[in-house]
């Protein structure tokens, strides 16, 4: 996997570097990102989930629970039973951090317990590898890449686009995410993580934080349908987009319509609606998009590539990182949303 997003790519090392992210990849593939990662393990290296786990900074964290009322004043009542999340400081021998405070039927998860439950569901397949770790959101958000002994190949005697199939596991240590597991196809070329929701195929699976991840393995194995079934749905969606031809015209035209220009420039809204639609024009001539550009595919890529590198943080804490990781639930379904509307603007 190539590196095609330097703009994109820089927002993300500042938060390796500020410690508010912490990643490790295997350089099997080329994943993006790994120029900056906290350890970067060699192609031939094999690598445990063990040593995943110590490379992405993850190991002995020891999520505690603590009750907020020991912490508490003694003229000061506590109405409800609330706990911190903390962890040991990956970085600061003999410290602790709190993540977040929770309600009693909160049940934690150890990294550890995480990285298992992935294991367990591929069943220890060797054709299954670890391909990267990290956290996100200093600390609240942990997740694990395994690559699955699958690809798509759209026209492969012309384009040859390439997509591969990876199994995501992750979770959070302040309750805003379940523990979960999902199958996310990324493109090849420019690392877009293209985690599409398909009517006829289930993608993920959740246990919430109010249950154990013991006992849910064989669930998980159905539910996920290691048997590829949402791959087979998801190649069909391709197809059809890649069947479609854009010319110059119909590109402009479908993105004039996605994004209109504004009618009033307020707080230079204007300005940014140009930069947006020259970013986009830019990403979709690169040459990384050569051999898709003039389809719908192309078009699709193009607008989930600039959401996953180029897009500007919505608020303070927004991790761009997790966007691009597929952990953002508000940039998910912006891609559905873009799947949606390019399907049906270029017919």
């Amino acid at each position: 996997m190539s590196v095609q997003s330097p703009v994109g790519n820089l927002a993300h090392e500042k938060e390796i570097n500020a410690g508010s992210a912490s990643l490790a990849v295997n350089l099997r593939t080329n994943p993006a990102w790994h120029s900056f990662a906290n350890k970067v393990f060699n192609q031939d290296e094999p690598v445990t989930t063990k040593q995943m786990l110590d490379g992405a900074k993850l190991s002995n964290w020891n999520i505690t629970l603590e009750p907020v009322s020991d912490l508490l004043p003694a003229n000061y009542d506590s109405v409800g039973e609330n706990f911190l999340v903390t962890r040991n400081d990956p970085y600061n021998d003999g410290k602790k951090n709190v993540l977040s405070v929770v309600g009693s039927r909160y049940k934690e998860v150890q990294n550890e317990d995480l990285f298992a439950f992935a294991d367990n569901i591929h069943d220890g397949n060797p054709d299954v590898y670890w391909e990267s770790a990290g956290s996100l959101k200093n600390g609240r958000l942990v997740y694990g890449s395994l690559s699955v002994p699958r690809t798509m190949i759209l026209d492969p005697n012309g384009a040859n686009d390439e997509t591969k199939l990876y199994l995501i596991v992750y979770t959070s240590h302040d309750g805003s995410v379940a523990v979960q597991s999902a199958i996310t196809p990324v493109r090849v070329m420019c690392q877009n993580t293209l985690n599409l929701a398909m009517r006829k195929a289930k993608q993920s699976f959740k246990i919430r934080h109010t249950q154990t991840v013991d006992g849910k393995i064989a669930a998980a194995r159905e539910a996920l349908g290691l048997t590829f079934n949402y791959m087979d749905e998801f190649e069909k969606q391709a197809q059809e987009l890649f069947a479609l031809e854009v010319n110059n015209a119909k590109f402009s035209e479908i993105i004039n319509k996605m994004y209109p220009k504004p009618e009033k420039d307020s707080k230079g809204s204007i300005k940014k609606w140009e930069n947006k639609i020259i970013t986009i024009d830019d990403l979709y001539n690169a040459p990384h998009n050569a051999n898709i550009r003039n389809t719908a595919w192309g078009v699709v890529n193009t607008l989930t590539e600039r959401l996953d590198y180029h897009r500007t943080a919505r608020k303070a804490g927004d991790s761009l990182m997790a966007g691009a990781s597929g952990f953002d639930p508000v940039v998910t379904a912006e891609k559905n949303k873009i799947v949606k509307q390019v399907l049906s603007l270029a017919k």
